[in-house]
Order: structure tokens, then sequence, then C-alpha cells
């Protein structure tokens, strides 16, 4: 499946990224922009990026399941990227009505 139209990146390049970063440091925080770097890519429209966003959460729980590692830890670090995401959301939501205003008037 395509996650980026304008870069055409599939879900599983994406997700072999995120696996990538996490054996480098299995709590790093991964944003859209340190996949994409990974994947030698830049964001273009950057309209993707929520999806990219549920992808590295996915992902993260995932890997860290598969590493039997303790809710305890798990659950905070995956709080983190999903408060991390909701903040992304609403500055992106912000910044498309006040481009809409500036268009209408």
């Amino acid at each position: 499946m395509i996650v980026c139209s304008c870069n055409v990146i599939m879900r599983k390049e994406i997700e072999e990224a995120i696996v990538g970063l996490l054996e480098e440091d299995a709590w790093r925080l991964i944003t859209p922009g340190t996949v994409y770097h990974a994947l030698k890519k830049r964001g273009r429209c950057c309209g993707c990026f929520p999806n990219v966003i549920s992808v590295i959460v996915e992902t993260t729980e995932r890997y860290h399941r598969e590493r039997a590692t303790p809710d305890e830890k798990i659950v905070p670090f995956i709080a983190r990227i999903r408060e991390e995401h909701e903040r992304c959301e609403t500055a992106r939501m912000i910044a498309r009505k006040a481009r809409l205003r500036r268009t209408a008037a």
C-alpha cells in the first residue's frame, strides 16, 4: 500500500525504516522527518504525515511487543508518541484554517 504518493513510498518501506531506527535506539522518538531522512526522501506536500505517524505508532508498539518489553515501559512510550501526533495534528489544523482565511480574504 502506498502511504506517500509524492515520493511513492510503500508502507512496508516505512515499517522497515522504523525498525531500523528502533534497532539503533529502541527508545528514540521517531517522527515522519526521521523516517523520511532514513529513506533519503523529503516530505513534499506532507499530507501523508498523519498516516506515517500512525504507521510509526503501530510499528513501534509491535516492535516492543515482539521483544517482550514490559507493558509498564511500552504504554507510556506509545502514549508519548500519540501525544506528539495529536500536537502536530492540532498545529496542522490551525495552520490550515489560517491559510483558508488568508485565501478567502
